[in-house]
């Protein structure tokens, strides 16, 4: 199965929520952000970390997918950004001009990429002499972590271990992952782990809710509906009825340098 990114009904899966100031502060910590002029988001999606990065005060982002439908859905999320432009594109044939931007984000995309080797030489080809690489997965090991009110997505693989041979495999390890940036000419490569605050629920039901769209969850759309529903009972029995669920993911973050 899969999610189908080409597909209109999958247009907004990607633009309903917005980056969480925890992101944004480890950005800051990682990159001189407000002193940024240029900034390329490549897998865009609806466009949610490059409205992140315009309010954290880059001058002009480009979002880059290769998705038309999703590109529609993200012109719409940043509609008021008058300095936030979209192309389509891919991370392997970006179009974008070399030697052209200050920092480049990959978020949530190297994991659908088969050639990092060749994704890693057009981030290199684009940057500037010095500009910022920020890569954003998860690790086997990010993904594999233990279920609970926190971690919502470790209940996926603990319901159902078959998708456990499907993350894993469209996952990168980080020794991996910092040697082919070394391989493709970049330096200073460094790596931070980070847990990202997802969405804060007032009640489980919303979450329910949430899963039951497979928002934002391209590895729900492996499961059929009958399992997905057997899935959300399951997250339903296991969470506790608290009002507020804060649910974060676990990531790995590589930072590099032209």
């Amino acid at each position: 199965m899969g999610i189908d990114f080409h597909n209109k009904k999958n247009q907004t899966t990607y633009t309903t929520r917005n980056a969480d100031k925890s992101w944004m502060e480890e950005i800051q910590k990682l990159v001189p952000v407000n002193h940024i002029s240029n900034a390329v988001d490549v897998g865009c999606g609806g466009g949610i970390y490059s409205k992140a990065l315009s309010d954290m005060g880059v001058s002009f982002v480009t979002g880059v997918d290769y998705s038309e439908a999703i590109l529609e859905g993200a012109k719409d999320n940043c509609n008021s950004y008058q300095n936030i432009t979209f192309k389509q594109g891919n991370a392997l044939e970006t179009g974008l001009k070399s030697n052209n931007y200050d920092l480049l984000l990959e978020r949530a995309l190297i994991h659908h990429i088969d050639d990092l080797r060749a994704c890693f030489k057009e981030g290199y080809r684009i940057l500037k002499h010095d500009g910022y690489y920020i890569i954003q997965d998860r690790t086997p090991e990010d993904c594999l972590l233990e279920g609970s009110d926190r971690h919502i997505r470790g209940y996926f693989f603990e319901k159902f271990p078959r998708l456990i041979d499907i993350e894993t495999k469209r996952r990168y390890d980080s020794k991996y992952v910092m040697e082919t940036l070394h391989r493709a000419g970049f330096r200073k490569i460094e790596e931070v782990q980070l847990w990202e605050t997802r969405n804060a629920y007032s009640h489980k039901d919303e979450l329910l809710h949430d899963l039951s769209k497979r928002t934002g969850r391209s590895i729900l759309h492996e499961l059929n509906d009958k399992e997905l529903q057997s899935l959300i009972r399951q997250i339903d029995k296991s969470l506790p009825t608290k009002t507020t669920i804060i649910e974060k993911d676990r990531w790995t973050i590589w930072k590099a340098v032209k």
